[in-house]
């Protein structure tokens, strides 16, 4: 089609995504049976060019929360976040304990979760859209 690059130009002016996200759900599996792994992932479309900022925030039901986790998400990139991976301070989210996340980014994102569970023989894996909260 013969491009001049005014599409590429239009597709980029335009921001996609959101930039604070909520996931009220958050429990990383205590254990794992099999060859696969119990895992949690937030994961993270960055559409534009800039590379996104992330701050990540942890809330528990009888703790404070684990606040200020920084992560990068390139421009024109995705980026599967383990929740197990975060930490600030030698502290980590611990498995087993339900935690809630909010995802703030500087530049406009698109935030999804995902959680596989392998505690028994018949795995689940559940990913759902996070929620965009509009400021």
């Amino acid at each position: 089609m013969g491009g001049t690059g005014h599409h590429q130009e239009a597709t980029d002016s335009k921001s996609k995504g959101g930039l604070f996200w909520v996931i009220p759900d958050g429990y990383i599996p205590p254990e794992s049976r099999g060859e696969l792994l119990s895992h949690e992932s937030i994961c993270v479309l960055n559409c534009g060019t800039r590379a996104a900022k992330l701050s990540i925030d942890i809330y528990f039901e009888d703790r404070e929360p684990l606040e200020g986790l920084i992560e990068v998400v390139e421009g024109r990139r995705t980026r599967h976040i383990r929740t197990a991976s975060l930490e600030k301070d030698s502290e980590r989210i611990p498995a087993g304990v339900p935690y809630a996340i909010t995802v703030t980014s500087d530049v406009p994102v698109i935030v999804q979760y995902s959680r596989l569970d392998t505690t028994q023989p018949e795995l689940a894996l559940m990913s759902v859209m996070a929620y965009p909260v509009e400021g």
